[in-house]
């Protein structure tokens, strides 16, 4: 009986630490969904340092486990046809802050296409030192991505997105 108690526990812990132990791989606000409801294709037609275009409620497509909104139809069948070229890096959570090792929203206003790929910041401080060093950021980010995302229990602070 003792084992059989043991082993029911230990697997619960194990079940609760997959479901609740490490930050979602795509961060998504729960009311506003995936890059705070921006449109992640429309970032690609915009000029550096345009603010994000919001996505509409009513053009939206659901994509590994989080909801993208999209300002037009177009842009929305664009990304159907290949997410992963419109998919901010670093599953949308601040690039600066995966670069050194930690996740952390974003705002979707604090945007850079650097070779054909979206990253994204979380202010403008972030934004500014992820800016001055970006393509070691962007490097240091690639080798902590995605074991970052179990960093947060580390620190205590995972979200519930």
């Amino acid at each position: 009986m003792r084992l059989t108690n043991f082993v029911a526990t230990l697997y619960l812990a194990l079940m609760c630490q997959l479901a609740f132990g490490a930050d979602p791989e795509i961060y998504s606000h729960e009311k506003h969904g995936a890059i705070q409801g921006a449109d992640a294709v429309a970032y690609f037609s915009l000029k550096e340092g345009d603010d994000a275009i919001q996505g509409h409620k009513d053009i939206y497509f659901k994509y590994r486990g989080a909801t993208w909104y999209f300002s037009s139809k177009e842009n929305r069948n664009l990304f159907k046809q290949s997410p992963e070229k419109y998919m901010p890096q670093f599953g949308g959570y601040c690039a600066f802050a995966v670069s050194h090792g930690f996740t952390k929203p974003v705002n979707p206003d604090y945007w850079h296409i650097v070779d054909d790929k979206l990253y994204l910041n979380y202010n403008f401080f972030a934004d500014r030192k992820w800016r001055k060093d970006r393509d070691i950021a962007i490097q240091r980010g690639n080798h902590n991505w995605p074991s970052v995302l179990d960093a947060c229990e580390k620190h205590d602070n995972c979200s519930a997105y």
